[in-house]
């Protein structure tokens, strides 16, 4: 299948590692030029020089706070003169603490707004005038399954990420009519390093072995496992492609079947 991603210039945050890192390594050997964004600069010039190793031609690799409005727009205005206007966008972010609802004050509230509901929106913002102004982009919003189901222990995720399920819907129907997609997609049980995370603290909050918690866990998934970054960086360019011209305003699940929600 031909995805027509080759030449085509992507931004991806939160590429360092975990799911943001596995997005922008498969769309690099699609042929894309690739801009990715992450918090830590020292990791993030790790990042892009392992997939340009594998690639050939390096990723650009931008310290970026995607908290932070002045550094979207420096890492966007880099993105550009480096690889010209953008075409793909993908919106990622870490996750907020995890705890209970009595377990955060005002500040944490806004810290987790700015860091996944702001963000995504100051990102989509950036790269829209250009999008427009040429006829057309794709744009895909990571997401969490806590848009289907809310998950324990993490309240703010839970509550947070519901408003990038509507931002997603909201520009597809806004923005349609330019030739701009928008998607959202959804992870379920990915190994990554926040996961792993998140496991640990589940294990020590019930008092179990944390293989224990991992057993129960793939015991809810239909398929029987957790996945693999890949398998989800892949339905993410496919998302993105030429191949999903007329997929917009859709969440994809890559869960293993574990969201039980018909819708």
């Amino acid at each position: 299948m031909e995805l027509g991603l080759k030449d085509k210039v992507a931004m991806v945050a939160g590429a360092s590692r975990g799911l943001g890192y596995a997005v922008a390594g498969a769309l690099a050997r699609e042929g894309a030029r690739v801009s990715m964004g992450s918090r830590n600069a020292d990791a993030i010039k790790s990042a892009s020089e392992r997939i340009g190793q594998e690639c050939g031609a390096p990723p650009l690799g931008v310290e970026l706070n995607v908290a932070d409005a002045a550094s979207i727009e420096s890492w966007h205005k880099a993105t550009v003169e480096r690889f010209g206007e953008v075409d793909l966008l993908v919106t990622n972010s870490g996750g907020p603490p995890a705890g209970t609802f009595r377990s955060f004050d005002d500040a944490a509230w806004q810290s987790a707004f700015e860091l996944l509901v702001l963000s995504a929106i100051r990102m989509v913002r950036g790269v829209l005038p250009a999008m427009e102004s040429r006829g057309g982009g794709s744009i895909l919003l990571l997401t969490s399954l806590s848009v289907k189901e809310p998950i324990g222990n993490l309240t703010l995720s839970n509550i947070m990420r519901a408003p990038v399920a509507a931002l997603t819907k909201t520009l597809a129907n806004e923005y349609g009519e330019k030739g701009i997609r928008v998607n959202a997609l959804v992870p379920g049980r990915i190994s990554t390093d926040r996961v792993r995370e998140l496991d640990e603290i589940t294990s020590m909050r019930l008092d179990i072995p944390i293989e224990e918690h991992r057993r129960q866990v793939r015991a809810q998934i239909p398929l029987g496992r957790y996945g693999e970054p890949e398998e989800f960086a892949r339905a993410a360019v496919f998302l993105l492609s030429d191949a999903a011209a007329y997929i917009t305003g859709s969440t994809l699940q890559v869960d293993g079947g574990m969201i039980r929600s018909a819708f």
